[in-house]
Formats: C-alpha cells, structure tokens, sequence
C-alpha cells in the first residue's frame, strides 16, 4: 500500500490523471471525477482509464485504506475533493453512509444493473464486486468432508485446529453479523464462542497468513477470503505460495455469505454528474467484470472465469442483504470481543 501523504502529493501534480492525454496546461474546466478509493488493485486504473477514453471524463485516483479514506472525509468535511467513494466491505460502506459522507441519489441505471440485496435502500451507495467468505482446509489435519458450513467451526474434535483472523478485520465482522441475520443473536454467540474455543494459534492479521499455516499444517482449517486462495494459485505472490495453495482445500458453503466493494458519490461532490457516470460505468456489466476480473473477484452478475476462481466451482450466495451486514455490525464485534476473538 502506498503511503497516503505521497498519494495525495502526485494527484495534485497530476501524475496519476487518468485519461487518453494530459499536460499541466488542462483547463480548470475540463470534465473529471475524482476517486478517492479504499481498493488497493492497480488493475482498477485500466478500468479507469476505458472510462475516460470512452466518456472523455478524466479520472483522478486517491488510493489509501478504507479507515484513512473514511478519516480523510470527515476532516476535509465541504471543501474535500473527493466526487466518488470506493470501499470494500459491507460495514465500512455503511458506516460511511451512516456518518453522512455519501450522497443519496437515485438512478435507473444503477437500480437495474445492481441487485436489490447489493445496494442501498436510500441510494447512497452500490456494490460493483463480490468476494465470498470460504474455509481452507489441510487434508492431512482435518477431513475436508466433515467441514460444510461456516457452524463446523465450533464442532469440539477441531479443538486446537481453527485460525481466524483478527477481530478488527471486517471480512470477520462481516461474516459474525451474517450469522446474526441467518441464526439469531444467541445462536450466533454461542457458535463464535465455540469457534474460539478451537482456536490455539495467535489470530492472524491478513487472510494469506491463514492460508500459509493450513499449508504447512500448523493449523487445520481457516476462514479467508476466496479471492487471496486465487491470487496465490495464480502466482501473484510468488512460486513459494502457489505451492502453499496447492496443499489447501477450500470448502464453500452452501449457502456462502458474501461480501462486496462498493462505491458512492461523496456527500460535498463537485462533479456530480460525471460522479455517476463513472459509477455507472463501474456497475455495468463490462465495468463489473472489469474491476473483479483481475482481482479474481466475483463480478456482480455471473462468475469470475478464471481457472483459479472456477477450480472451487459455483456459489449460491446466502440470503442475507449487505445493508443487514453493515445495520449488525456493532453487534457482531460485541459478541466477538465477549467471547475472546483478539
């Protein structure tokens, strides 16, 4: 991740313009949006780049972690720069809505392209990608068959076998808040407590960190992220974690909670317009596929199809809205920090 300050320093000398062409002498009045963006992929920028030469609108990209990007809105409060917001997760794009840094709006397009369980109800934001929360599985620690849902975690024989991630991470608030919605509040707290129970490892920070000690046996089974599994079958990260994601198994529920990355347009946008032709753009089919292809994401609509992705087969996602995983997530974190997820 770049440093933010540096960041904010090349997008005002205009290094990280997006567009067919640009020089230092563009007039004030040229049409551009402005991206301050909490997804971390330089692939996105190719997507960027087919807007602007398809809609002459210039794209002005600000990249940092969703709580610095969130962070950076409240202080800059009218006079921030910022026409589009791009989050992932369900409860950073919801919160953001709930702290009045997104604007309500509506529009046809959007409305038509995003399912209604993707989207805002007020119209404050919409999701572009979807990522599924899955179980990685060491075969030689752990039967993968004896694991089908996200509640096997709490079987007592896994004693000393499950690694999670840690408690801040909001992949995990995200699913805890999806079992609230699915089991109930006290359902969900005893399954979290149980889960804990089976926990001996230290929680981890990342997602790969998981994925790399069920390869090598020091744990039985993990909850990741589909799409890290993939980038490291890919050999994104190097030959050493393609060799560590050929040794796990992953195991998607059935139903299978999922995420998203989303987008909003910024409650004091000054290119409101163009703001939602980019949005728009991002949605649509072409733009979904765009964003999740390389990323090894799940577009909106359809499946990701690469051989990395399509290896786990099809999902069929849970019933569970992301406006519910965003309206539960303080609970999720009450319930996880009572039963000692660190």
């Amino acid at each position: 991740m770049k440093n933010f300050n540096r960041v904010i320093t090349s997008i005002v000398c205009g290094s990280f313009l997006i567009g067919a062409s640009y020089s230092l002498s563009v007039k004030a009045s040229a049409r551009e949006v402005r991206v301050y963006s909490g997804r971390h992929y330089n692939t996105d920028r190719q997507v960027f780049k087919k807007f602007a030469d398809e809609t002459g609108i210039r794209v002005r990209l600000i990249e940092t972690t969703g709580i610095s990007l969130i962070e950076r809105l409240k202080r800059e409060g009218t006079n921030s720069n910022a026409d589009v917001v791009l989050l992932v997760d369900a409860a950073r794009i919801s919160n953001a809505a709930k702290e009045g840094l997104l604007e309500s709006y509506r529009s046809e397009f959007l409305d038509n392209n995003v399912p209604e369980k993707y989207r805002d109800t007020e119209g404050r934001w919409y999701a572009l990608t979807r990522r599924v929360r899955v179980m990685v599985i060491n075969p030689k620690k752990v039967e993968p068959g004896k694991i089908k849902s996200y509640s096997d975690l709490s079987d007592p024989s896994l004693k000393g076998l499950v690694c999670l991630r840690k408690r801040n991470s909001p992949y995990n608030q995200s699913l805890v808040a999806d079992q609230i919605v699915l089991r109930g509040e006290k359902q969900a707290s005893l399954w979290v407590e149980n889960m804990i129970d089976n926990v001996s490892q230290p929680y981890f920070p990342g997602d790969i960190g998981i994925i790399r000690a069920v390869a090598q046996g020091k744990c039985g089974v993990g909850i990741v992220n589909h799409y890290y599994v993939s980038r490291m079958l890919a050999g994104v990260n190097g030959r050493k974690d393609r060799r560590f994601a050929n040794k796990v198994k992953v195991v998607t529920p059935n139903p299978a909670h999922v995420n998203v990355s989303a987008g909003g347009i910024a409650k004091n946008a000054k290119n409101k317009t163009e703001a939602i032709k980019l949005l728009e753009f991002l949605a649509s089919p072409k733009g979904s596929t765009g964003l999740a292809g390389p990323t090894f994401e799940h577009p909106l609509i359809g499946f990701n199809q690469s051989e990395e992705v399509k290896k786990f087969g099809k999902f069929t996602p849970d019933k569970v809205t992301i406006s519910e995983l965003g309206r539960f997530n303080s609970k999720a974190i009450n319930i996880m920090t009572k039963a000692g997820w660190e």
